[in-house]
């Protein structure tokens, strides 16, 4: 049935699952707004329909009369399942966009897929802007942090629209054009990756806390509402309160205990180590979180070998501390989870010639997104006073945080070994930091052994140029490229 409504809409909607739904709302409740919308199935439409009349959707059972009541430049967002799902909705729109239009994808997209998007769409005069997406159904109704990329042009238009329903955090709203074709996909994926490492970390916190420290669920719930009051003040650690304080209706324990202990995860966590080892960029800590949880969903492999095991190592005393040193240990790895993350977004903008302001994307996740926190304002800060700061661990706060939770970070790092707890997170970032901060690192000996058994040469720390011992030979040393000494 053709659509009567004789109005316009400056920005469509295709996809009513609940992120979709929601982010037409959203967009609907701003002033200035008119919104199309238009599922696959007409019946969801119908529903939304139902439930809000106050949103004043312009409806359309056809992707013909969807694309009929966008005003232009026609802008419409694609909220569907990422692969072929989203190739298919793009193709349908491309076939009836005219040059100038605009294609947003508010999916979590491979950025890869979304640079291939982008350059075939703009070969066709059509705008195509991936935009990543944070704070789930809430965000999206309500507020969500916003990163989209995409051309100037399509900024241009978009803009405004965007920054109407983003949330907003010290009267800024959050969103900013991150770059051009992928980047926004691309940040949106190691935000993502961040909340890995993060929510990993505050579990193992939870865990010494409890098996070691010897805290109750009841007593957990009000340390975490005490941290969330200061430096840790996070939407993460506040929904863990909550978490922890919620009561299973059928057995009154607390439901903590009666979720089976296997994480799940989606793309974002695995696609972000797997594009910083193609960088080189190490982010440990994200790959822990990644590699815990799918080490927490082999129910089959965790069952044989505690079956091989006759005993467990008796957890030692903890000092009258050990709260406090909890905290410093998940603040201090936090710390490096972040650094990481910005290391990555670095590379990634070197790689791909993004111009990515690293200070505003701190600022738009200070709300809307999971991984909103309060120390993102000290990340502000520090690239606003250093916009090339070498690693986050070098800031004059960031350095300190971590200085001064340095030994408390260690005596948990110990205890959790000694009590055969894994705190693979916290271990990791304090490798890492080791790694950083040592004068020598023994890959000098993997530099010897590389050459030994397959020529691949060194360097020396006495002399320019490469060499290569003649391991097979005499084992004298030969230059393979000259020194300027």
């Amino acid at each position: 049935m053709p659509n009567t409504d004789n109005r316009s809409a400056n920005i469509g909607v295709v996809g009513l699952a609940v992120m979709g739904s929601n982010l037409a709302r959203n967009l609907a409740s701003r002033e200035g707004n008119t919104v199309a919308v238009y599922n696959r199935t007409y019946a969801r439409t119908e529903e939304l329909l139902t439930e809000h009349p106050e949103a004043g959707f312009i409806a359309s059972e056809t992707i013909d009369d969807f694309v009929a009541t966008l005003a232009k430049p026609r802008t419409a967002i694609i909220m569907v399942q990422a692969g072929k799902g989203t190739d298919a909705v793009i193709e349908q729109l491309a076939e009836r966009f005219e040059p100038g239009d605009i294609i947003v994808d508010g999916g979590n997209a491979n950025f890869n897929d979304t640079i291939r998007r982008e350059r075939e769409l703009r070969e066709r005069g059509l705008n195509f802007v991936g935009t990543g997406i944070s704070g789930g159904e809430e965000g999206a109704l309500n507020g969500p942090s916003i990163m989209p990329g995409g051309s100037a042009e399509a900024w241009e238009t978009l803009g405004p629209i965007l920054k109407s329903i983003a949330a907003v955090a010290e009267g800024e709203p959050c969103v900013t054009h991150v770059g051009t074709d992928g980047a926004g996909h691309f940040v949106k994926m190691v935000h993502n990756g961040i909340e890995y490492a993060d929510m990993q970390l505050i579990a193992e916190a939870y865990d010494l806390l409890r098996r070691v420290g010897g805290l109750s669920v009841e007593q957990l719930v009000d340390v975490f509402k005490d941290w969330n009051s200061g430096d840790l003040e996070s939407y993460l650690i506040e929904i863990t309160a909550e978490v922890l304080a919620k009561k299973d209706a059928e057995t009154g324990s607390p439901l903590v205990d009666v979720i089976l202990d296997e994480a799940g995860s989606k793309g974002t966590g695995v696609w972000t180590v797997q594009n910083a080892l193609g960088l080189g960029i190490p982010v440990s800590g994200i790959g822990e979180a990644v590699f815990a949880r799918a080490v927490s969903s082999k129910p089959a492999q965790r069952g044989a070998v505690r079956s091989t095991v006759t005993s467990r190592p008796k957890a030692p005393e903890v000092p009258d501390t050990f709260v406090d040193d909890v905290r410093a240990a998940l603040y201090a790895s936090k710390v490096v989870a972040y650094a990481q993350g910005f290391d990555l977004i670095v590379a990634g903008a070197k790689e791909y010639g993004w111009d990515i302001d690293l200070g505003a994307l701190a600022k738009i996740w200070r709300a809307g997104c999971i991984i909103r926190a309060r120390f993102l304002n000290r990340i502000v800060d520090a690239y606003a006073t250093k916009p090339d700061l070498e690693t986050l661990l070098v800031d004059p706060y960031f350095a300190d945080a971590v200085s001064s939770g340095e030994d408390a970070w260690r005596r948990v790092v110990g205890i959790a070994a000694a009590s055969g707890v894994p705190a693979p997170g916290f271990s990791s970032a304090l490798a890492y930091f080791d790694s950083l901060a040592a004068d020598r690192l023994p890959a000098a000996l993997i530099q010897g052994q590389r050459d030994f058994f397959g020529a691949h040469t060194y360097k020396r720390v006495d002399k320019d140029g490469t060499f290569h011992t003649l391991w097979s030979d005499d084992r004298s040393e030969i230059a393979t490229t000259p020194s300027t000494h």
